[in-house]
């Protein structure tokens, strides 16, 4: 009887340390720029980014804008 238990008992144990010891899957910054790179090398290759490039509107500069002198006003009546 109380070797049955001592089975069991141990058993349990090693199950749980096996459980803490195993590697968990990779879930760092590396794997998921890896995972970046490999869905971005599956998709259309050269050649699509060639045509996607082509039909892309360039980047707009981005610039301040200033605002009006109505918004000035309103914007100092709401803190006075």
């Amino acid at each position: 009887m109380a070797d049955l238990i001592k089975e069991l008992v141990s058993g349990v144990v090693d199950s749980a340390l096996k459980e803490i010891l195993k590697k968990t899957r990779a879930t760092g910054t590396a794997a998921k720029r890896a995972k970046r790179r490999s869905r971005k090398a599956k998709s259309g290759g050269i050649l699509a980014d060639i045509v996607e490039a082509a039909f892309r509107k360039p980047a707009k500069k981005q610039v301040s804008r200033r605002r009006t002198a109505a918004s000035r006003t309103k914007m100092r009546r709401r803190s006075a």
